[in-house]
């Protein structure tokens, strides 16, 4: 039965286009008063923030920074990194904040791919590259000599007005091996999800409490709207289960945006439903397979209505769930929203019909400028419609469209496992074995294997007090209830599921200990 009142959305191409900074203008001068940042250390009302916004850009603006020119930021979510990501917007140029937890060489490239010539720096993070990287830039530490380097008190930056092709943001893509894409995000794309996708969501009122990175475009999915309508953000340096609900509850969280690892871990925290959340309204869900059951469960136990959100940080388009409307569709994304199409393709690249599994290709008007100085990279990302020439964005995500419209997927085209000349998809597999009481987490990737090409092999972590010796008996019982084609030939206790910043399995990683 579907909820009477489910959310509603409009289509993002129907808002007309404006200055993310007018509005924030706007906001300054109508609240002063009222909280706007708050990292636990340093918190700043909204009179506080727009003048260190101004001053900022205004230093970056006396520095020569040109127009739509990028400015690197390397650092973790607190108050000074986000003040430096906005005053990069506001100046005039783009913010570009790089991956922190990549290898050193990797950041070194991303920040020559971004063409910088300013990098915003946690200190922490520039002792541990022992001031080897960056020579060409200017660094300015996010600490007390970010409050010494810009502008002084009451200084405000030249005017700036953005076209709708200006970019506002590149976001590098969460890649385990080489340089990380990076994805331009322009002023259009910024404004209609903000004014459009997400409108209504967030409000002035709204207490958004942000415990992922801000370098991920995750994180900025719930950051950019509460402080573009208004709204108060709450920032956690790094996530942990208590110090989230204590926060939580404490400072009366309204909207908040986790990865379905810290449903989990929240949900199973001890003392989870001794806390007082009943101020939450809105809980966001992206970026990593959010299981039916803990779905159900964070509906039943967690306040606030919980919307799943799936697409790409390269846009094209997008789905989102209601899960309170939706409890028949807990399996799925969603269904696509207004002003976005989805699709499926074979991998021949012909169009599949409904319900058949192939891989997802989207369009809307919220879709990337391009991967920065990678038009090669860019070009292979589409695909061509061949009847009318339209241009879709492909998402290498393998999936189904059903009858009511409602977006189920099943893996990445790359992690798909072709044993024998069948298909397998790991999550069917990951969700025989979360069914096990005994199981918390689950992956399944691809051995190469001389009979069949390639074999399925699980690696799993066990629920607290679960016997360590009892894999063989939970493989036993998964392929019981997998046909014969899916069998897992091997599995694999270990102590923790490898995961990026913002969730997501590292499965090069379980490659690598096979």
């Amino acid at each position: 039965m579907s909820d009477p009142n489910p959310l509603v959305f409009t289509s993002p191409a129907a808002v007309p286009f404006g200055s993310l900074f007018d509005r924030f203008a706007e906001h300054a001068a109508a609240r002063p008063d009222q909280l706007a940042l708050d990292d636990g250390e340093l918190a700043l009302t909204w009179a506080e923030m727009a003048d260190r916004v101004e001053r900022i850009a205004a230093r970056l603006q006396a520095d020569g920074l040109e127009r739509g020119q990028a400015v690197a930021l390397i650092g973790t979510s607190d108050t000074r990194f986000a003040l430096a990501f906005l005053a990069a917007i506001r100046a005039g140029g783009c913010a570009a904040p790089l991956t922190a937890s990549a290898a050193p060489e990797q950041l070194a490239a991303m920040a020559a791919d971004t063409g910088a010539m300013h990098l915003f720096l946690d200190p922490a993070k520039a002792a541990e590259l022992d001031g080897q990287q960056f020579p060409e830039l200017t660094r300015v530490h996010l600490d007390a000599e970010l409050d010494a380097w810009m502008a002084p008190p009451g200084t405000r930056a030249a005017a700036h007005v953005p076209e709708e092709a200006d970019p506002a943001c590149i976001i590098y893509s969460s890649g385990t091996t080489g340089v990380p894409k990076g994805i331009v995000q322009s002023h259009a794309m910024r404004w209609r999800n903000v004014f459009g996708r997400m409108k209504g969501l967030f409000d002035p009122a709204a207490r958004t409490l942000i415990s992922t990175p801000l370098y991920s475009n995750t994180t900025l999915a719930a950051f950019v709207p509460t402080v573009f309508t208004g709204g108060t953000v709450l920032l956690m340096r790094k996530f942990d289960a208590l110090g989230w609900l204590q926060r939580a509850q404490n400072e009366r969280a309204t909207h908040t945006m986790l990865v379905p690892v810290q449903y989990q871990r929240l949900l199973a925290h001890p003392q989870f439903d001794s806390f007082d959340l009943s101020a939450m309204k809105l809980k966001l869900c992206t970026s990593a397979p959010f299981a039916a059951e803990l779905k159900q469960d964070a509906t039943r136990r967690f306040p606030g209505v919980l919307l799943e959100i799936y697409g790409m940080t390269e846009g094209g388009a997008a789905a989102q769930l209601d899960v309170r409307a939706h409890p028949d569709k807990l399996h799925t994304v969603g269904k696509t929203v207004p002003g976005s199409e989805f699709r499926t393709i074979s991998a021949e690249g012909e169009v599949l019909p409904e319900g058949v599994v192939g891989e997802l290709i989207g369009r809307s008007s919220t879709m990337m400028s391009g991967y920065r100085n990678r038009p090669d990279l860019t070009e292979a990302g589409y695909w061509y419609d061949p009847v009318d020439g339209s241009r879709w964005q492909r998402t290498g995500d393998l999936g189904r469209i059903d009858e009511d419209g409602f977006i189920e997927l099943v893996g990445r085209s790359k992690d798909m496992i072709n044993s024998g000349g069948f298909n397998i998809y790991p999550i069917d597999l990951e969700t025989a074995l979360l069914r096990d009481p005994r199981v918390a987490e689950a992956a399944v990737v691809g051995a190469p294997s001389e009979q069949w090409g390639e074999t399925p092999v699980a690696f799993v972590v066990l629920q607290p007090g679960a016997d360590p010796a009892a894999g063989e008996d939970i493989r036993s019982e998964a392929n019981a209830r997998l046909g014969r084609t899916q069998r897992i030939s091997a599995l694999h206790v270990i102590a923790e599921m490898p995961r990026n910043q913002i969730g997501k399995v590292m499965r090069s990683e379980l490659r690598e200990l096979l």
